[in-house]
């Protein structure tokens, strides 16, 4: 995983507005907006990339300091190029931060590439405060099999082209789908947040269902 994301770091901000039809910076906008955080409050960007969330949180929220996290050296470099400072070399399922450290986690694109869903979403519980907030932004399974099939060959056309296009190689950018198969819908995520003790839990899809934002609290 570390390697493939170092491969595709410096295509990764176009790719991702590629997919998205260039939505991607509004659903996100939209994720950061819609969370109400404390005066001085810190929170986590995991999975962050090149930094989309952390920047966003510093736009729109000023005085919360956010630390982002990611598996990949080379993205934290294009992070720390985008003018972030407080980044971290780190595991989702392994955090090295002391519990309740945050007061919200964000995760744009990062859910489905974590090997273990259920132990990443109980990891991040753990560093999260009481009544904090996690967001997250991903690609989901539709709930209907036809959609799904179609979704799914689609991303793998896509990615194909671009992955051919850039990098003269068609395999590169098809582990969306690739990682998307094994994964879960929307409203099955909804329910693993439930049964982990989040309450409220909110969602809003995108693209019939293949792509979903989630605002969680903990309890």
């Amino acid at each position: 995983m570390r390697q493939m994301f170092g491969t595709i770091a410096p295509r990764y901000d176009f790719i991702t507005r590629a997919f998205s039809y260039g939505m991607d910076s509004r659903w996100k906008r939209h994720g950061v907006e819609r969370v109400h955080l404390p005066p001085a409050a810190v929170v986590l960007d995991l999975a962050c990339g090149t930094g989309d969330f952390s920047r966003l949180v510093g736009q729109s929220k000023p005085g919360v300091r956010a630390v982002a996290v990611d598996l990949t050296e080379r993205m934290l470099h294009l992070a720390r190029e985008r003018g972030l400072r407080e980044m971290v070399c780190g595991d989702a399922t392994c955090l090295p931060f002391a519990s309740g450290s945050f007061d919200g986690v964000f995760i744009g694109y990062g859910l489905r590439n974590f090997p273990n869903l259920k132990a990443a979403v109980a990891e991040i519980d753990r560093v999260t405060k009481p009544g904090g907030m996690l967001v997250t932004l991903d690609f989901f399974l539709p709930r209907s099999k036809l959609l799904r099939r179609l979704y799914l060959a689609y991303l793998y056309l896509q990615g194909a082209v671009w992955g051919l296009l850039l990098h003269g190689r068609p395999r590169v950018y098809t582990y969306i789908p690739d990682s998307l198969r094994s994964f879960v819908s929307m409203e099955d995520f909804s329910a693993l947040l439930r049964r982990m003790g989040y309450r409220p839990v909110a969602e809003r899809a995108f693209l019939f269902g293949g792509i979903g934002l989630h605002w969680a609290a903990k309890e």
